[in-house]
């Protein structure tokens, strides 16, 4: 299961760092600054949590938890939704995802919120067994 989340934070590292690249290269004669500008917040905080997922993977690595998972769950969903509106925002004008960003980012601070409480969480008792 860890190796899964790994494996959906290194695909999404990849494709910001795709995206980035597209951006800087392709879109630059292509779009207006302000939508170039959009669409870079939304390629920075996909590489964000990118990282964060790692850190969520490594959390339900060392302190399993409902709360780890969650905020893996919540994290890739504010990426699909924050980031993914505003690529459609700044890319095809796309009006209809404006009100979709702001509730990717309420995901993403949901995330952020129970990895923090999966992190602070004591760890599990060890068997006396495993002390010895």
């Amino acid at each position: 299961m860890i190796g899964r989340w790994v494996a959906v934070a290194a695909a999404n590292g990849l494709l910001s760092v795709a995206l980035g690249a597209f951006g800087a290269h392709v879109l630059e004669r292509r779009l207006e600054p302000a939508r170039l500008d959009s669409f870079e917040v939304g390629v920075r905080y996909q590489m964000y949590h990118a990282l964060a997922l790692l850190a969520a993977a490594w959390i339900m690595s060392v302190r399993p938890s409902r709360a780890a998972t969650l905020a893996g769950v919540f994290m890739v969903a504010g990426i699909l939704l924050f980031s993914g509106s505003i690529y459609g925002l700044a890319l095809a004008s796309w009006r209809w995802l404006g009100p979709v960003t702001p509730i990717g980012g309420v995901c993403l601070m949901l995330g952020w919120l129970l990895l923090a409480w999966a992190a602070g969480r004591p760890a599990p008792l060890e068997p006396d067994s495993a002390r010895a």
